[in-house]
């Protein structure tokens, strides 16, 4: 009996070691310095039997391709290989084809190419009547006309979408698609159908495992538009459970645009010294660079309420702010604010003073010091007037309102009260 076990023990083994041609050529093309054409003989290999070893010759084709640069041969492959995806699962299709498009993503400026991938591979899709397949890509190419700025066009294709996967209650791909119609409306700037969408991808979030990264994403939205709201304290929460999600999967590219949004934080609410204690910190001390000198710079010029190092900052790192529309946008209400604080700090002192003299001493053009002024006396945040003829401004103390008046309106009020009831009254005695 053990020498019947043995050998069977011993066939397994040699059944085991015996590798299949195709996996041969699986093996010397990853020792080869440019396996690209034995990664093409695999594809196109007729059996039928090895669909595994093709799955991977697929995924290496692309590294190779988006390695080196060759978008459109990225392009091609996609298109080459779909009469492959009728011999495995639709499951196992839609994340090649994604894998793919996200292969093409990571070269520069080819956008517009991953949307004409995007379409072409949905009416494909709709010949074969693939729907889970063409469910994915459209949501794909949601977020891609999302980050072309084509939000009309990316609203035209969530709709209908999410009324077809709501039907087929798909959690999973309702929490992406929302999560996008979420960024499309507040990029349009409509703030409470934004939050409609975050909140409908929260609820369909709690009914399913939901993956470190897509949980990220939530988070980030989320803290993005509790900052609308002016509400930081919430929006750092948000901000900083997002920053650790993508901190575990190394994610350095979103772990740091999530730790700029927790700084921005700090700064909009007065409390720039809190800036250096949380890049002391361990998670943060792996993300030095540019992005984070950047709010480093706002947060020192802040602190000093220095408007020149302020626009020094944006200056110096234009790419790193600027590029950002919500840190811009941020910073732009930021540097509002620090101006008509200094403004006000400055003519305190005076009840009449020349434009030229404050624009003088704050270190801007007249032009720009006069307009600011106007918009400040309109909004009420002191009491004065332009004169632009002597180029002047003339400053009066606050009004103070008199209790007389109120007191007199309320007497007045209670008096017509009064005659309406004895006038009642007198009708029903008649």
């Amino acid at each position: 009996s053990r020498s019947i076990g043995t050998e069977k023990k011993i066939k397994s083994i040699t059944t085991y070691n015996m590798s299949s041609p195709l996996q041969e050529l699986f093996d010397q093309a990853g020792e080869a310095i440019d396996g690209t054409d034995i990664y093409r003989e695999i594809l196109n290999s007729e059996s039928d039997k090895e669909n595994k070893v093709k799955e991977q010759a697929i995924y290496k084709l692309g590294e190779i391709y988006a390695k080196n640069g060759q978008a459109d041969l990225l392009g091609q492959l996609l298109t080459e290989i779909r009469p492959f995806f009728s011999k495995i699962p639709k499951a196992k299709t839609a994340k090649i084809v994604r894998e793919l498009i996200d292969f093409i993503s990571t070269l520069p400026d080819t956008l517009e190419l991953q949307i004409e991938l995007c379409n072409e591979s949905i009416e494909w899709a709709k010949q074969e009547k693939r729907t889970f397949l063409r469910h994915r890509i459209q949501t794909k190419l949601a977020q891609l006309y999302y980050q072309a700025e084509k939000h009309a066009e990316g609203l035209e294709i969530i709709t209908p979408l999410l009324k077809e996967v709501k039907k087929l209650d798909d959690k999973a791909l309702l929490v992406e698609i929302n999560l996008v119609e979420s960024k499309i409306q507040h990029a349009l700037r409509d703030i409470p159908r934004a939050k409609a969408s975050l909140t409908a991808a929260r609820t369909a979030a709690t009914a399913i495992y939901c993956p470190p990264r897509l949980q990220g994403t939530i988070d980030m939205q989320s803290g993005t538009l509790h900052a609308e709201e002016k509400d930081y304290k919430t929006a750092y929460s948000y901000f900083f459970e997002s920053f650790e999600g993508y901190n575990s999967l190394d994610d350095s590219k979103n772990a740091i645009k999530a730790l700029k949004y927790m700084l921005l934080c700090k700064i909009m609410i007065n409390k720039a010294a809190d800036v250096h204690s949380i890049l002391s910190g361990k998670l943060a001390l792996t993300y030095n660079g540019n992005d984070v000198d950047a709010m480093v710079a706002v947060a020192n010029a802040h602190r000093e309420r220095s408007i020149h190092k302020f626009e020094k900052a944006l200056e110096q790192y234009n790419d790193e702010l600027k590029n950002d529309d919500i840190i811009e946008r941020h910073l732009t209400e930021l540097y509002d604010t620090m101006l008509q604080q200094n403004l006000c700090r400055l003519i305190e002192p005076f009840s009449c003073v020349e434009v030229s003299h404050v624009a003088e001493l704050i270190g801007l053009e007249v032009s720009l010091v006069e307009k600011k002024l106007s918009q400040m006396i309109l909004d009420k945040k002191f009491h004065g007037i332009l004169d632009q003829n002597e180029g002047s401004l003339t400053l009066y103390e606050p009004p103070t309102s008199s209790s007389t008046y109120e007191a007199s309106l309320e007497v007045i009020s209670n008096m017509n009260r009064v005659v309406d009831s004895l006038f009642e009254r007198a009708k029903e005695i008649n």
